[in-house]
């Protein structure tokens, strides 16, 4: 993939003080190359070093596509650069590529033969799951249609929203010879079933947004004109939550609920027995505490008080504004 001249693909930030709201600009065809994949790679190292972002809402500037889908020619060069090789070869190949991305000198040593593919496609499958471990909230708001590459960095978001209308949603890669490679055979299963996704993928066939809202590939319809400031409020009430919590909630869910119940349930532990100590956490369940003695009942069965929590992100601190 070296070899691939400059591909249309650029990344524009709109801040909108805690929320950032990323503009997808994949060129006439609204499509995501490598360019754009560095630049998505380089806002995720922005937005996690920066305290004050709690959510980032992506969307398309195409007028009807969200992500059209992976720019083939990218995808066509990367594949034609690596021999022809075994499943076990090329199995050792992926390890390799995923051993050797970032290692100083053996990188760009790398980058020289077929391992860069495999380099590349190990960095997209990171960036995707950096946006799962992230404290920030991502938010896919599909103006439009998503296929491919398109649908697997929506699937990448924490919610989607898609624009009502004649789009559609899905994994065609089967038509073109090839299987999902950015998290689709993963991801979708995750959230629609493994039955229906391996359905949806085998056919090739996209599904509108009624339909994909059905199956749970989506988790909400929105008017056109509607969706950008949805998923604007959407991202706010999602971000106001704390945020080392909104981590822990994310990282055992994306990553303990994809293993054993055994396992699952030691990251659950992990991580509660991580934040339980953090002064936030020792705020809020003091002040609940508190309440509790005060009111003579438990505060969140009072619902003046719980919908004034779900609406502040935390339960509100006698004195304190933000529980961050």
């Amino acid at each position: 993939m070296s070899n691939t001249p400059p591909m249309p693909g650029r990344i524009n930030v709109e801040s909108l003080d805690s929320v950032w709201v990323a503009h997808l600009d994949g060129g006439a065809f609204g499509l995501m190359g490598l360019n754009m994949a560095e630049e998505l790679a380089a806002l995720l190292d922005r937005v996690e070093a920066n305290a004050a972002v709690d959510a980032v809402v992506f969307t398309g500037m195409h007028p009807g596509r969200f992500i059209g889908h992976a720019d083939v020619r990218w995808l066509q060069e990367g594949g034609a650069s690596i021999p022809r090789l075994g499943l076990g070869t090329s199995s050792a190949v992926a390890r390799a590529s995923k051993a050797v991305r970032g290692v100083p000198g053996l990188e760009a040593i790398a980058g020289l033969t077929p391992l860069d593919g495999g380099m590349q496609l190990d960095k997209l499958h990171e960036t995707f799951f950096r946006m799962n471990r992230s404290g920030v909230i991502f938010i896919a708001a599909l103006n439009g249609s998503a296929l491919g590459l398109g649908s697997e960095f929506a699937q990448a978001c924490d919610v989607r929203l898609m624009a009502d209308g004649d789009f559609f949603i899905g994994q065609p890669e089967v038509l073109l010879g090839i299987n999902p490679g950015g998290g689709g055979t993963q991801r979708l299963p995750r959230l629609v079933g493994n039955h229906r996704a391996l359905l949806l993928m085998l056919e090739g066939r996209p599904v509108p947004p009624r339909k994909a809202l059905e199956i749970g590939y989506i988790d909400e319809v929105v008017p056109p004109d509607e969706l950008l400031e949805r998923a604007i409020a959407r991202a706010r009430y999602l971000g106001c939550r704390p945020r080392k919590a909104r981590q822990a909630i994310k990282r055992a869910v994306y990553i303990g609920g994809s293993a054993t119940l055994e396992e699952g349930l030691h990251m659950e532990r992990t991580e509660f027995i991580h934040i339980s100590p953090s002064e936030t956490a020792q705020t809020l369940m003091s002040e609940y505490l508190r309440r509790t003695d005060q009111d003579g009942d438990v505060p969140f069965y009072n619902p003046e008080i719980l919908e004034e929590t779900l609406q502040h992100g935390s339960l509100p601190v006698q004195g304190k504004g933000s529980n961050k």
